[in-house]
């Protein structure tokens, strides 16, 4: 792995964190899926726009527009849908937390599924995982967490491993910048259909609120989705989740920073053994590819 490469996830992992005290932010003055399917649009113009100007082409090869469509609805409707409904009632850094076990369900599901062989690292990984979870689950649902909003997350997890393991037809091809442009269209149309099913869209306009949505569109939306294409496309997908193992610890420390969510000593024993988990799959995964 290159400097590069390394430089890439690092951003990578930064962003992905941040998108979750964003996120809360918005959901406090606008309904969530009104909101991200509005961010959706914002930021698929934009990448679209950007990618004509660069002299990318929509005319896309079919695996890509089969990876476009799978990846647009599965993370960016359906995940990130899920998560901004969740962050009504849950905080950000639990939100973050539990989205970063998503490499683990990616372990998990590629031996299960997928043929991959996991090592006796890879199972100490999982358990570790498990127990890490557990443990932040167990002290905040003594502090009255919101188990729907959990279990939302959970499912929202669910939705982003299934991503994650068809995006390699996405970053092949060209047209990068396109293909991100366009799958968020997609998130967009779909997260419509949801808004006009299940919400009466409204919007405090207040400078948070249009700070944290300006920011959401621009470096989560657009950024961090380039980003992770382009370390899909130079390391592989397997290598690139490596840079996952980072998020239980940006994820809460930005929240803890910018929203003064508060953490207690079992959360951060929770957090470190999941980013333990995580990079022992991950290394498991690297070593059997």
């Amino acid at each position: 792995m290159d400097l590069r490469a390394i430089g890439l996830g690092l951003i990578f992992a930064l962003i992905w964190s941040s998108a979750f005290t964003s996120a809360r932010i918005i959901v406090a003055d606008a309904t969530p899926l009104a909101a991200l399917s509005l961010r959706y649009l914002v930021s698929g113009v934009i990448g679209v726009s950007i990618a004509r100007a660069l002299g990318q082409s929509w005319h896309l090869t079919r695996s890509q527009w089969r990876a476009t469509i799978s990846f647009g609805i599965l993370q960016n409707a359906i995940y990130l849908g899920l998560f901004f409904v969740a962050m009504q009632t849950i905080e950000a850094s639990l939100a973050a937390i539990i989205a970063s076990t998503m490499p683990l369900m990616v372990g998990l599901a590629a031996w299960m599924f997928m043929g991959d062989r996991l090592s006796p690292l890879g199972v100490v990984g999982l358990l570790a995982g498990v127990v890490g979870v557990a443990l932040i689950m167990g002290t905040r649902i003594n502090q009255g967490v919101d188990i729907v909003g959990v279990g939302i997350c959970f499912i929202g997890v669910l939705a982003l491993t299934i991503a994650t393991l068809t995006v390699r037809g996405a970053s092949s091809g060209g047209n990068l910048l396109m293909v991100v442009g366009l799958q968020m269209l997609v998130g967009c149309a779909a997260l419509v259909i949801a808004t006009l099913l299940f919400e009466t869209p409204h919007i405090n306009f207040t400078w948070p609120l249009i700070t944290a949505f300006i920011y959401t569109c621009l470096v989560p939306g657009l950024l961090a989705t380039w980003v992770w294409f382009t370390l899909v496309g130079r390391i592989g997908a397997t290598r690139a989740a490596a840079f996952h193992f980072l998020n239980p610890f940006f994820g809460v420390a930005i929240a803890a920073v910018l929203l003064g969510e508060s953490l207690g000593p079992r959360d951060l024993i929770g957090v470190a053994i999941i980013a333990a988990g995580i990079l022992a799959v991950q290394i498991s995964r690297q070593r059997s590819a």
